[in-house]
């Protein structure tokens, strides 16, 4: 059974232990003053995993699909290729001899 709050309008606040199905209170616990409120509060929610967001660390493959749609046509028309050119400066393999 959870344990409700509730606040008086003269400020008082208590704690009750009732069911979900019971009724909620309509007299301060302490004064008598009615009507009072529930007081609810924010809880903390943990979103755990991978796709929450597009802008998660997500897996790679996301990543490289959304690059593919995007390199698929290419904008200013110059038709150049979205792959790096090979670096000039590699060494040759070594030759068997």
């Amino acid at each position: 059974m959870p344990i409700y709050e509730y606040r008086c309008p003269n400020g008082h606040t208590f704690e009750v232990f009732q069911r979900m199905s019971d009724p909620a209170v309509a007299v301060c616990e302490i004064c008598g003053a009615s009507p009072v409120e529930k007081l609810l509060f924010p809880v903390a929610v943990h979103f755990k995993g991978s796709g929450f967001y597009s802008t998660d660390y997500g897996r790679g493959s996301r990543k490289g699909a959304k690059d593919s749609d995007t390199g698929a046509s290419s904008s200013d028309g110059s038709g150049k290729s979205e792959t790096p050119a090979p670096k000039p400066d590699a060494k040759p393999k070594a030759s068997e001899s």
